[in-house]
């Protein structure tokens, strides 16, 4: 014990005196780190741009008279208000305009100003540029330049007081004409200048090919063959890949509390090579030639009704005699080729958050762990040790307690620490997986916003290899979270209302167009509150995957909705059924040999692309029309998962009625925001914890036996319009993917006709239902009447048969035709005889 009391007694005076030094230097940074400095450094530096770039141009227009004078101004002269000097910058203009322009690079020299001008943006936060990509772009082009200019100075400006190239440019142009002649030296300016425009854009190797190519017949092969697989190798790794700069993930930031402070299509006609492929070998001494419409092969490929995006071809052929005339190996089926200069979007369409980095708050550290020490002694558990680790809105304190001390005795004082601590609420881990500790979980006084720019920055999610990458977050420990959701497969989403769960599916969106191709994603969106997922409508010729003849992208309207549903299991069944022919059991496995060429297009064979089916409020779907819902919802959970269509499903009340127990069997990966209840956690976790969140995005993602937890990438409207402005603004497909005609069985009376002979016996009470609310609405009737969506569906085709209610009108309520009782009294009156 007296051990234990030095040890207090030592450790008590150093940790107040580190943290008045860390307090003092948190000031001094955060002064640093704030908003004004930067801004005045970027505004100081704006004006000093602004300043060149006037003296530099008025060295152009005045810079000859004021030569001699520069020349003979003796220093009193100089400071003299009356000098003779006409540049529109005065002296210290003049000079900077003489020393920049004929002194270093001439006429290159303006490069100075405009990179300083960036610098200035990008200090006061006016715009986002990449200071190093603008260094080197403007340093290369200052010498570049300056060696160009002094070589045809005579020609721009023959005698004349200005330097063209400056001393700079007139020494090293002299130097290559003494070594490489004046020939020698304008080839030597070319090809820097075309390397370093290869460096820049990709479209410089493109363009580049195009010329070369216009110089060249094709050699032994007919030109149709020669341009089609020419075309496959002009797309470059660097074309799709994510452009951003890479950054390095951030640290987990762990105090030790316990010890003293100081310490295109034209793959499509490609993809028809493989037909002959598989006659090669059968035929090694003979010659014949395949002849296949390229209609055929984009009706196949594509699937029915969609055209190639190029038709310059209508047919190839393929000779395959053994002469001189080789044939060279087959390219790999590309279908990005499709949209061959798609660009991914960027990273300065996000919003850029400035916070003060990882600054610890020390003082709210020691007290909160002083609360925590004290709370449990006094209920008699005493500790040896305490750690915490900060994240961006939740610390997590890491408690070891003395041999003895029972798990359940601490898990069932949570209330009693939240209330010392006076914390919205806590969560205990007893214990913590993986570790001898138990951790308290505790809100953070000030939270820090997760941006989606950091998270799609970090060097995890470049580099990362998912087939289908979701970025949700970071975690405690401020590691950036993420899953494959082709490993889910399938994910439950539920949380209160504002508690952050539309922003984690428009999180999840986010992070798949961020990393898949178009052609390797197609989304289907189901919005049944019509305003959630309407700003995705402009993706609809890029990533939307609908149903044929439908009027918009995101499904809105009830019947479109179990349509659409029962169509992607008639595209799942296909897909099952060429995965067969494929002798495969995996959508992956199906689309490596489909892209080697090892599937023939003219049976039936497509590449395929991953489909995301999200619905948003599936709990109103489910009470709307029910079973219609759960079941194709609960057959795609069950077997698309091999077939790469995966579901995700969120809902504002996780009830037992509306998650039941087929759709929590087939939805193993959960997502619960803070719920109100230990009730709704339990049915979205199957164990509390959901109740305890803090809300605003915090959330508990479980895949398995623990859930971690996570705090939700805040992604905002502008950000999201931007990302799509940037996306529909490139060329798209003809039209969004469209899936399989879905034909409703007999009996359902979905445009089909109506017998008046045989009405239903609620007939009569839902026409004046209707009437009365003047609101022809299937959901109305099934609400009045406590009927399913079959037969309140069948009422309303028999209503609109009888001319009480117009023609359905998407998503919007029907027109009722009967304005009072009186006009219905009639008209059923008419019925009946």
């Amino acid at each position: 014990m007296a051990k234990k009391e030095s040890i207090k007694k030592t450790s008590k005076p150093s940790t107040t005196q580190k943290a008045k030094k860390i307090s003092l230097w948190d000031n001094i940074s955060q002064g640093m780190k704030s908003d004004k400095t930067p801004f005045i450094l970027g505004f100081i530096c704006f004006a000093f741009a602004i300043f060149m770039c006037l003296a530099f141009v008025s060295f152009l227009i005045t810079g000859s008279a004021d030569q001699s004078t520069l020349e003979s101004i003796t220093t009193q002269e100089g400071l003299a208000r009356q000098n003779d000097i006409r540049n529109y910058a005065g002296l210290w203009g003049a000079k900077l305009a003489e020393f920049f322009i004929n002194g270093c690079f001439g006429y290159a020299a303006i490069f100075i100003p405009l990179f300083l001008l960036v610098t200035s943006l990008k200090l006061m936060h006016v715009a986002r540029f990449f200071l190093w990509k603008w260094f080197i772009w403007c340093g290369s082009a200052l010498v570049w330049f300056s060696v160009f200019f002094a070589v045809i100075g005579f020609a721009i400006a023959p005698y004349t007081f200005v330097y063209p190239g400056g001393h700079h440019g007139l020494w090293v142009s002299d130097w290559l004409c003494s070594h490489a002649g004046l020939s020698g030296t304008i080839l030597v300016l070319c090809v820097t200048a075309i390397c370093y425009l290869i460096y820049l854009s990709n479209e410089t190797i493109n363009w580049l090919r195009k010329v070369f190519r216009m110089g060249l017949k094709p050699l032994h092969r007919s030109p149709e063959y020669t341009s089609e697989n020419s075309r496959s190798s002009q797309t470059t790794g660097n074309e799709n890949e994510v452009s951003f700069i890479p950054t390095e993930d951030e640290k987990p930031i762990e105090i030790d509390l316990s010890t003293p402070a100081e310490e295109s299509p034209k793959n499509i006609i490609d993809a028809s090579v493989a037909i002959a492929t598989e006659e090669i070998s059968k035929a090694e001494n003979n010659n014949f030639t395949v002849e296949v419409p390229a209609e055929e092969i984009a009706e196949t490929v594509l699937g029915k009704g969609r055209k190639p995006l190029r038709e310059e071809e209508t047919d190839f052929t393929i000779d395959t005699g053994k002469s001189d005339d080789i044939i060279p190996d087959i390219e790999p089926y590309d279908p990005k080729l499709d949209l061959e200069f798609y660009k991914y979007p960027t990273i300065d369409l996000l919003k850029h958050y400035e916070y003060d980095g990882q600054t610890i708050n020390m003082e709210e550290q020691t007290a909160n762990k002083d609360k925590i020490v004290a709370t449990l002694r006094s209920f008699g558990v005493e500790i040896s040790s305490i750690k915490a680790t900060v994240g961006p809105a939740v610390t997590l304190y890491e408690i070891t307690p003395e041999a003895g001390v029972r798990i359940t005795k601490i898990r069932n004082l949570e209330d009693d620490i939240a209330l010392s601590l006076s914390a919205l609420g806590i969560r205990i881990i007893a214990p913590i997986p993986g570790k001898g500790t138990i951790g308290i979980e505790v809100p953070n006084s000030k939270p820090r916003i997760v941006s989606m720019e950091s998270i799609i920055a970090s060097r995890k999610f470049q580099e990362s290899t998912f087939e289908l990458p979701v970025a949700l977050g970071k975690t405690i420990t401020n590691d950036v979270f993420m899953f494959d959701l082709t490993k889910a497969p399938h994910l439950l989403v539920a949380g209160a209302t504002g508690q952050g769960k539309s922003v984690g599916l428009n999180a999840i969106i986010t992070s798949l167009v961020y990393k898949k191709h178009p052609a390797e994603l197609k989304f289907v969106l189901v919005d049944p509150k019509k305003v959630e997922f309407s700003i995705y409508s402009a993706l609809e010729k890029h990533f939307m995957a609908t149903v044929p003849d439908a009027k918009e992208p995101i499904i809105t309207d009830v019947t479109k909705v179990i349509q659409t549903l029962n169509s992607l299991c008639i595209e799942m069944d296909s897909r099952y059924d060429l995965l067969k022919k494929a002798r495969v059991r995996t959508i992956k496995e199906y689309n490596e040999k489909f892209l080697a060429r090892r599937l023939n297009p003219n049976q039936g064979h497509k590449f395929m692309p991953y489909i995301v089916i999200i619905i948003d409020e599936f709990g109103d779907l489910i009470m709307t029309a029910g079973k219609e819902i759960e079941l194709p919802i609960a057959r795609i959970a069950q077997l698309a998962r091999a077939v790469g269509m995966h579901a995700i499903i969120a809902t504002q009340r996780p009830t037992t009625n509306i998650i039941t127990g087929t759709i929590k069997a087939n939805f193993p990966a959960r997502i619960a925001f803070r719920v109100s209840s230990m009730i709704d956690s339990r049915t979205i976790l199957d164990r509390p914890g959901a109740n305890q969140l803090v809300g605003k995005g915090d959330m508990l993602y479980l895949q398995g036996q623990d859930p971690v937890r996570v705090q939700c990438a805040f992604v905002d409207t502008p950000e999201i319009e931007r990302i799509n402005d940037h996306i529909s603004s490139q060329q798209g497909y003809p039209s969004a993917f469209e899936l399989p005609e879905y034909k409703p069985e007999e009996g359902e009376n979905n445009g089909f006709e109506v017998d008046m002979n045989n009405l239903d016996p609620m007939f009569e009470d839902a026409a004046r239902l209707i009437v009365i609310h003047q609101s022809g609405s299937t959901s109305l009737i099934q609400r009045k009447f406590s009927i399913g969506y079959n037969r309140a569906g069948r009422l309303m085709d028999q209503l609109e048969a009888a001319g009480i209610v117009g023609p359905a009108e998407g998503s919007k309520p029907r027109q009722v035709l009967c304005t009072d009782d009186y006009a219905l009294d009639a008209l059923i009156g008419g019925l009946r005889k």
